[in-house]
């Protein structure tokens, strides 16, 4: 089981650093993998391996592709744990931070610092708010769907449909206000891209999820404590309603680092740890980092897909997101509903 858990993570390692590096080569001006990586390399003071060979090669990688690549991995990284997270709190697959309002939650609050003039602080304000937004949001859905000491799924979801209705409509009413830079700065969010990364975006949102992700790999002895039930998870020492809190806004932290920049990118929390628990199992020792590594994947190859399935044009990384998460979504809804015998 332990050459199998190694196995696993050194497998999503090495896929993603090889997708970063077609990623980074990849674009109108076209690097090969090998000069990505000598690029690199050269950078940290080893003088290996070939350089970009193209005229303002080198500038593509370090001014465009390497921030917009980064912030991919990092925005994955941060949904994908988050999802995960989530579902173990929640202790039912179908939680999300899209689906249950804490994305939306935190573009709203981005929104709200864009048009009021905060973000002229600095890139923090916008994560402060995104932060606070998704914190807000999911403290809703969970005040909203506990009834009799534990988590319905059903309200879950609907509560979180109807957060994410109410949120809708505050990002309208922010757009109505706000000038011309701040309407298209909240329809940049309502789409969801990373054409704007850049490395002081990448400086903002690492420490977020990087802390966040530490966090919750801390608690993951505790979350598998916690799938046993609350009260058993009380009899070996977890302080559940502590735990749970802490975890929502460790959530709220993760959501507010991915949706900060690249605005609302749906379903990647909430395919990806699912996907990564048939083939790990429900530990969440294994199963954070490697859901974190799953949604860099999934982020790193939609934006590849999203900047080269159409010339000279980007598609919205959020719609492309939601065209592939949507069926899957369905699909787990109809699996949950048959393997609880229903919904009565």
């Amino acid at each position: 089981m332990r050459v199998r858990r190694a196995a696993l993570v050194a497998g999503l390692a090495v896929t993603l650093l090889l997708l970063c590096l077609v990623a980074a080569g990849t674009g109108q001006v076209r690097v090969p993998p090998a000069e990505v990586l000598g690029s690199i390399l050269h950078r940290i003071g080893l003088d290996i391996g070939p350089t970009p060979s193209v005229t303002h090669g080198e500038s593509a990688l370090w001014v465009v592709r390497f921030p917009r690549v980064v912030l991919a991995v990092i925005v994955g990284a941060a949904l994908g744990c988050a999802g995960a997270l989530m579902q173990g709190v929640f202790g039912n697959p179908l939680a999300e931070p899209g689906v249950i309002g804490v994305s939306s939650g935190a573009a709203v609050g981005a929104a709200t610092v864009i048009v009021t003039g905060a973000a002229t602080f600095g890139g923090w304000t916008v994560a402060a708010g995104a932060f606070l937004g998704g914190l807000a949001a999911t403290g809703l859905v969970y005040s909203m769907s506990r009834v009799g000491g534990r988590t319905e799924v059903v309200t879950l979801v609907l509560t979180g449909i109807a957060v994410n209705a109410v949120a809708g409509a505050l990002i309208g009413l922010l757009m109505f206000f706000g000038d011309a830079d701040a309407v298209r700065a909240i329809a940049f969010w309502q789409l969801g891209s990373l054409a704007q990364a850049n490395w002081a975006a990448v400086a903002v949102t690492a420490p977020c999820a990087a802390v966040g992700i530490a966090i919750a790999v801390a608690a993951a002895r505790r979350l598998d404590l916690l799938a046993l039930g609350d009260r058993s998870a009380r009899h070996l020492g977890v302080h559940v309603e502590r735990l749970r809190l802490g975890m929502v806004a460790v959530t709220a932290l993760l959501g507010a680092a991915a949706v900060a920049f690249t605005g609302v990118i749906s379903f990647v929390g909430l395919v990806v740890p699912h996907l990564v628990r048939m083939v790990a199992g429900p530990g969440h020792r294994l199963l954070l980092p490697a859901s974190a590594l799953g949604g860099a994947i999934v982020v790193v190859a939609g934006d590849l897909a999203a900047r080269t399935l159409v010339d000279y044009q980007e598609l919205p990384l959020g719609v492309l997101t939601a065209v592939v998460g949507g069926p899957c979504f369905f699909w787990l809804l109809r699996r949950t509903r048959a393997r609880a015998g229903g919904w009565g």
